[in-house]
């Protein structure tokens, strides 16, 4: 049972993967960084088709960024089913993420789907957390991904797909939700980077 629950990313309890940790090598060609690069390939095709639209809302559009935002699951799934845990993927994944976001809240921004404040501080703080973990890493300070900031990119996903299929207030109302843990998930990031910067 136990197993199980690790292998869907249910239990996460424990020490990192060994092959994730700061001084690995990269081992950048795994079966779960190849879902990496094809989540990173697939935002400029999902930009190109969404902001080439008249409203922003196109099947084509709305299923890659669904699939982009899905595989995000898929990548840490495979690491776990066939144990290619890769220093790679533990800074490719993070970096998708927020590029993932980023390119919704430009589409989402320029056809006025979702409100522009809330897309505004989102966007402000996917910058923030890129340089802040940029500078973590040249610091040799490894962040551990909270449940908070796990739970806060799936509702913000979800909130920007939804945006794209449907006028219904459910999409705003979990994009708010999903802006308001991302928030509070950077502040443990900070408070933990900190903790660990002075320990070292």
């Amino acid at each position: 049972m136990s197993s199980t629950r690790r292998l869907f990313g249910l239990d996460r309890s424990g020490p990192k993967p060994r092959e994730t940790r700061r001084g690995q090598p990269l081992h950048p060609l795994t079966i779960p960084n190849l879902v990496g690069y094809a989540r990173l390939a697939g935002i400029p095709v999902f930009l190109y088709l969404a902001l080439g639209s008249d409203d922003g809302r196109t099947a084509a559009a709305s299923i890659l960024f669904l699939a982009i935002s899905a595989a995000d699951y898929l990548d840490g799934f495979l690491a776990r089913a066939t144990g290619q845990y890769s220093r790679m993927g533990a800074l490719l994944d993070p970096v998708v993420d927020r590029l993932t976001i980023l390119a919704g809240i430009v589409v989402t921004w320029k056809f006025e789907l979702l409100p522009r404040w809330a897309l505004a501080v989102l966007a402000v703080r996917e910058v923030i957390t890129l340089v802040l973990a940029q500078l973590a890493l040249r610091r040799g300070v490894d962040l551990e991904i909270n449940w908070v900031g796990r739970w806060s990119v799936w509702l913000t996903m979800g909130g920007i797909f939804l945006a794209l299929t449907t006028d219904a207030w459910i999409g705003p109302a979990m994009f708010l939700v999903g802006l308001v843990g991302s928030l509070l998930a950077s502040a443990l990031y900070i408070k933990a980077g900190l903790s660990e910067a002075r320990s070292s």
